[in-house]
């Protein structure tokens, strides 16, 4: 049995976040020794872990933490030592470690004799099915972005059209605006966002530009919220695509083949299929209808029209995560992936359309969680 070994805090390590489901904000350590799982920590979290039972606990002063401090080592050091302590008291000679593990910290235990293998995959594998929390957060979050999505959309189907900008209540409507209203739906659903697209016109076409500015008339406005859920970490993702007033023929005809797009691949999904035999579902459709993907561009050059992205992405303590659903076939789906399904099509210079599901993979086919319109006028 592998034994396993992080260090870090389950705020910001999802690796770690995923074996101690609660938000602690220092660094601690997590060992697996032949199958037990073990938590070294400090007092002040030990009875918020100890809560959610499941692991041997360990204060720190069992390793000798005070004696180190008495001897007036530096905060690395005293680190680099209790690392080697734990390894040696619970038996750990030999263990995997997440791929971002401290180069330091690994350089000190490995000079004792600690062997240690980075392995992304391992940990990647390991949270790809999600715990029965992590699902209720991806469901809480999911709801708090369909939300989200209303309330942007309720402002967009307030605004007035006034010759080259849409106006609310005497002010030109902004990206910004909509962000806020986005943002404060969020934490009314106990969720929160640091970053988020509300991108329109030109900016819609440029990858991840977050959008800013005032919105016009006819104009795409490509709408990309990913909500964090505030008590299990977990994230949700989706995207809408708006215009107020008439949509040009063009931008209708993308939508509509967007739309196509997203329902052949989710007819697609279901587990075992592998992550590019959707992808390749989604670029039929798209280059049926005459546009290009990454499947017909050519070698070497950059495509920035069409569909020029991977059609989609796992999502759980990470917004980002495995599998992926693109041109490098890695994973076969598996029945509790939670996964985006986000086709798009784009212009540079003008504008783009993305529609963008949350739904989790079962043997039969999927569980869409997202539950939001899909047409163009708001």
């Amino acid at each position: 049995m592998t034994d396993v070994l992080i260090y870090h805090d389950s705020e910001r390590s999802p690796e770690l976040r995923h074996e101690v489901p609660h938000a602690i904000i220092d660094p601690f350590f997590y060992v697996e020794r032949n199958g037990t799982r073990h938590v070294v920590i400090g007092s002040l979290d030990l009875p918020g872990v100890r809560a959610i039972g499941g692991f041997e606990l360990h204060p720190t002063e069992e390793f000798g933490r005070d004696e180190l401090v008495a001897k007036g080592l530096p905060v690395d050091g005293i680190r680099n030592e209790m690392a080697l302590r734990i390894c040696r008291g619970l038996g750990v000679e030999s263990a995997v470690v997440p791929f971002w593990f401290p180069t330091q910290l690994a350089d000190h235990l490995r000079a004792n004799g600690i062997e240690l293998r980075p392995d992304r995959a391992f940990f990647s594998e390991r949270r790809r099915v999600k715990s029965g929390a992590e699902l209720e957060g991806i469901r809480r979050a999911q709801k708090a972005a369909n939300a989200g999505m209303g309330a942007a959309r309720d402002l967009l189907r307030q605004a007035t059209q006034n010759g080259s900008s849409l106006t609310l209540d005497g002010e030109p409507l902004t990206c910004e605006r909509i962000k806020l209203a986005i943002l404060q739906t969020f934490m009314e659903h106990d969720c929160t966002a640091e970053s988020m697209i509300v991108a329109h016109g030109a900016q819609a076409a440029v990858g991840h530009d977050m959008g800013s500015g005032a919105i016009a008339p006819g104009e795409t406005v490509v709408i990309d919220i990913w909500p964090r859920h505030t008590e299990s970490g977990c994230y949700a993702d989706m995207t809408r695509t708006f215009v107020v007033g008439e949509p040009p023929d063009e931008v209708v005809e993308w939508h509509r083949v967007t739309l196509q797009a997203l329902e052949r691949s989710l007819e697609a999904m279901r587990a075992g299929v592998r992550g590019k035999a959707v992808f390749d579902a989604c670029c039929d459709v798209i280059e049926g209808a005459g546009y290009p993907t990454m499947r017909t561009k050519e070698q070497g050059k950059v495509l920035d029209e069409g569909f020029f992205h991977g059609l989609g992405h796992g999502v759980g303590l990470e917004v980002h995560e495995e599998p992926g659903m693109g041109l490098v076939d890695e994973h076969e789906l598996v029945a509790g992936d939670v996964v985006t399904v986000e086709p798009g099509l784009y212009r540079q210079g003008y504008g783009g359309v993305r529609l963008e599901d949350l739904v989790i993979v079962s043997e039969s086919g999927i569980e869409n969680l997202t539950d939001f319109p899909y047409q163009l006028e708001p």
